[in-house]
């Protein structure tokens, strides 16, 4: 209901809800944005030659891919780096499978077939180490396997001509399959798959966000300036990440990520502003005043919520994890520049453009101001009785929570990869006639000298003892590095490698088999690794940075709030809201991912885990994400508490104003991360799925009916700050308003 009535004088400005005092503005981001306006030339020639001179760096200098040695921990982790630094060949790795569903392979054209591709390949003159002993348990598939001449890292450009020698066997034994797979097929398959995804994504995310934003301004210039501010800070951080790869080395989901974020991220910071600009301009304020304001409290939001995901974002290098390492420094630079190029070029942008901004008027959908009628209405039923409200939307995020109490994670699997290519269908065939053929366990023996018979003999042991229980299959191959110091024993795990079998075969190989023979070999040390026991290590490692990680973020981003707002209950709500939000996310990837409930939709086929890397992610990014709005919210609702109006016609208002704008912004980021729900790769349909969900999450139950309800009820108790905590600076929330913002407006109860 509302009734005009004068609003009361403000509190005193004493005590632990006291209201500071209105200061002309002051904070950083009104100073920079000043200068910038001032100087605008300086600002947008600066800004450019930025961008262009950083992503000259990545032509120059190009990205430092991390090594697959870098990857693991545990026990797996060390028994890469053994074998990284053996003396071993590096070589890269590729089989032909020979396989019919009606021969065996004893029959004569199945034995013509083998021996023609050993022939064909060695005939390159490319290839070493060519074995042609492996017979599937049905009798009914053959494996060659060999070895690339030359670096591993080269052999993407030399296996096409081994390929087509390849082809030519399978021209001639129409009747059989023969088909090549390995690691630099599988490479240039996936490099292919993951470019085409790129491409796509790129050309679909860029019209989809400026469709968007042509609805939301109903003007074409309002709508082009910050898809251009999101795109130039994205080039310019993938130049800079090309520098920091030489100290953090980079993985290929990183560009991935930095192109979601930079979209999300850039275009919210701009849409924060210009939406603030637009709104004092309709309000009667000149284009110099309007940009003052906007400045003074959008660009304070801006910056806040650019220093909360950054934080939360660096809690990931307390993981000492490759992967999260190279997204977080990914993640930092495209945050960081898109909200550098918010706080300087766009104001000096808008000062220069002034009305020009509303160019290009959409007929039907411009609106010099937004329209929060239908806000105003949900929110006055939803504050109508704000502790229902409240008790409804905590119990709809908590029952969406539940399923990730059972929440199991796995390492990502090259056969979950949603796409088809002949390498890729040839890996999953040879998976299925040799169990873990394709990927198989590897045991890595250290010894003085593993050629003693007592360590050749326990090597022996261990071979029959796992085939008996049932943890290996065939073939079982020793390889010895040149100085006899280390053995490498491959063999198929059971288990497809990222299930519960594979799981318990490594720790019963761990943990009985292993000890039992070779561990038992005075002065011989064995380690386990392949893609199960990584799997294994990383999940284990996981679990023991995961509270550092989290409590890093929470810590962190409690003291950003608290001294943002000199609230400590403002700053423990939004904590707790966004831990909600944060939960629910997790509960909906957990029922799609791991219990297939979108496989349908969402093209793909479960594989009964969640990727191990992308829970503890979706936690760092989300929350800073989620703090984007709450701080824009939050911000707005303390300029009006500090004008001196009671607690709930701030909150009410606080969140109309800011309704339009978080609107467009979540439907920004919806429709991005959205996109990636449509890639090759499981990983990142998790990620977009899970970054999607959250936020529409996060700018519907939490920010339009949680927020609001829960500050209602605490009233003045929202900003408390105990007594020894005055110290705390003051910062200003924005200029006090000139007397149009001081008539007397009707008090909505």
């Amino acid at each position: 209901m509302t009734t005009s009535t004068a609003l009361p004088p403000p509190l005193p400005r004493q005590g632990p809800y006291a209201r500071p005092r209105h200061q002309r503005p002051g904070n950083l981001a009104a100073r920079i944005a000043g200068w910038s306006a001032r100087h605008r030339t300086i600002a947008i020639v600066g800004w450019l030659l930025f961008v262009v001179v950083a992503t000259a760096l990545s032509a120059v200098f190009g990205t430092v891919q991390a090594a697959d040695s870098s990857y693991g921990h545990g026990e797996s982790g060390r028994a890469t780096e053994l074998i990284a630094a053996a003396g071993f060949p590096d070589r890269a790795g590729e089989m032909v499978l020979i396989h019919s569903d009606d021969q065996l392979a004893e029959s004569p054209t199945f034995t013509k077939a083998v021996t023609a591709t050993v022939s064909a390949v060695e005939g390159t003159g490319l290839v070493e180490n060519v074995h042609a002993d492996a017979i599937s348990a049905d009798r009914h598939s053959a494996l060659v396997t060999f070895d690339l001449s030359g670096p591993a890292d080269t052999a993407v450009d030399r296996v096409d001509a081994v390929r087509d020698a390849v082809a030519r066997v399978q021209r001639e034994f129409p009747d059989l399959l023969v088909a090549q797979t390995g690691d630099a097929s599988l490479d240039q398959s996936i490099g292919e798959i993951l470019a085409g995804d790129m491409h796509r994504l790129s050309l679909l995310s860029i019209p989809v966000t400026l469709g968007i934003l042509i609805v939301a301004f109903g003007a074409l210039l309002a709508a082009v300036l910050p898809m251009g501010l999101a795109l130039t800070a994205f080039l310019a951080s993938l130049g800079l990440l090309a520098a920091a790869s030489r100290l953090v080395p980079t993985v290929d989901t990183t560009m991935h990520l930095m192109l979601l974020m930079g979209l999300a991220v850039g275009v919210d910071y701009c849409l924060f502003y210009l939406r603030r600009e637009r709104e004092e301009r309709a309000r009667g304020a000149d284009p110099e005043r309007a940009l003052a304001i906007a400045a003074a409290t959008s660009g304070r939001a801006v910056l806040i919520s650019a220093l909360t995901v950054i934080i939360a974002t660096s809690g990931m290098f307390l993981t000492r994890d490759t992967v999260f390492a190279s997204l977080a420094t990914g993640t930092i630079l495209v945050v960081a520049i898109a909200a550098l190029g918010s706080l300087t070029v766009l104001p000096a942008v808008l000062s220069k453009i002034g009305d020009r901004i509303d160019l290009g008027r959409v007929p039907g959908l411009y609106r010099r101001e937004a329209d929060g009628r239908g806000w105003a209405r949900f929110l006055n039923l939803v504050l109508r009785r704000p502790g229902l409200s409240a008790i409804l939307a905590t119990v709809a995020l908590v029952a969406l929570a539940m399923p990730a109490l059972g929440m199991r994670t796995a390492e990502e699997d090259i056969t979950t990869l949603q796409a088809s290519a002949p390498a890729l269908d040839t890996f999953v065939k040879v998976g299925a006639a040799f169990p873990g053929g394709g990927d198989p366990a590897v045991l890595a023996v250290r010894a003085d000298d593993v050629t003693t018979p007592a360590l050749t003999a326990a090597i022996g042991r261990f071979r029959s003892e796992a085939l008996a229980a049932g943890a290996l299959h065939e073939p079982v191959t020793v390889e010895i590095n040149p100085d006899r110091t280390l053995a490498v024993v491959s063999a198929g795990l059971s288990g497809t490698g990222i299930d519960t079998v594979s799981e318990q075969a490594v720790r019963a190989l761990r943990e009985d088999v292993i000890p039992r023979t070779v561990n038992g070999v005075e002065g011989a040390e064995a380690l386990l690794t392949g893609q199960a026991a990584s799997s294994v290590d990383y999940n284990d490692a996981m679990g023991r940075s995961a509270p550092l990680v989290f409590g890093f973020v929470l810590g962190l981003a409690f003291l950003l709030l608290l001294v943002s707002f000199r609230s400590l209950v403002v700053a423990l709500t939004a904590i707790v809201l966004n831990l909600l939000s944060v939960a629910a996310a997790y509960g909906l990837l957990v029922l799609v991912f791991q219990h297939g409930w979108g496989e349908r939709v969402l093209d793909f086929e479960s594989a009964g885990a969640v990727t191990n890397w992308v829970p503890l992610f979706l936690f760092v990014i989300l929350f800073g994400l989620s703090m984007d709005y709450h701080v824009f919210v939050l911000s707005r609702i303390r300029e009006g508490y500090d004008r001196g109006w009671p607690n709930k016609l701030a909150v009410s208002r606080g969140i109309r104003s800011t309704a339009g704008t978080i609107t467009s912004a979540a439907l920004v980021m919806v429709a991005v991360f959205g996109l990636f729900t449509t890639g090759s790769l499981v990983s990142m349909k998790e990620l977009g799925f899970g970054l999607a969900v959250a936020v529409l999450i996060d700018a519907t139950i939490v920010r339009a009916v949680l927020l609001p309800s829960v500050m209602v009820l605490l009233r003045e108790r929202n900003w408390y700050l105990p007594g020894w905590l005055a110290w705390l600076p003051t910062l200003s929330h924005g200029e006090a308003h000139d007397d149009v913002d001081r008539v007397r407006q009707p008090v909505e109860v």
